[in-house]
């Protein structure tokens, strides 16, 4: 651990955080994190402060987990939306209960490519790139998982802010019934 590197005993996850990696401290997993022009250390486990984001933006991470299940089905390595209204969407590279699973933010990757040894190279919108111990196939599988959690959450937004846009403009809503014709 370099000694410049700031040591932060509260983290919430924020628009600017790209990654969450863990870090072995003695006999302990801390976290290392990189955000776009910052890093910082924290002595909570990478899932800790996964978890504490969650809360810090009113759900938990449980119940983010069943959101992504609603949404998408997936329950297995399942991606998550921390904060839906700045649209932070992170998943995990290995199973959450795996000490070496680090968590990654969609919308900062740039790219990422084959990297020696079955790992994958990623490459953020800043220029900052990791070798990430997983293959490029799993990892791909990953970011195309969480791209679906993504676009299906804002279309459902988008369709939400439609329907009460619809209400505004004093057009009828047809209620359910109407629309699936029940009693006509």
């Amino acid at each position: 651990m370099s000694h410049n590197t700031q040591m932060i005993e509260e983290y919430e996850v924020n628009p600017n955080t790209m990654i969450i990696k863990p870090l072995a401290y003695g006999l302990k997993v801390y976290s290392q994190i990189w955000e776009l022009d910052d890093e910082v250390n924290s002595p909570f486990k990478p899932i800790d402060i996964i978890k504490s984001s969650c809360k810090y933006f009113g759900s938990s991470y449980e119940g983010r987990k069943e959101g992504t299940r609603q949404l998408t089905g997936i329950t297995h390595k399942a991606p998550i939306t921390i904060d839906p209204t700045n649209f932070i969407y992170f998943f995990p590279t290995a199973s959450p209960n795996n000490p070496e699973c680090i968590w990654i933010a969609l919308d900062h990757i740039n790219y990422f490519k084959r990297a020696e040894n079955a790992h994958t190279q990623v490459v953020f919108k800043n220029k900052q790139s990791f070798i990430i111990p997983v293959s490029y196939t799993t990892l791909n599988n990953q970011v195309l998982r969480t791209a679906l959690l993504k676009t299906t959450l804002i279309r459902r937004i988008e369709d939400s802010e439609r329907k009460a846009l619809h209400f505004v403009n004093g057009s009828k809503i047809m209620n359910a019934s109407e629309r699936t014709g029940a009693y006509q």
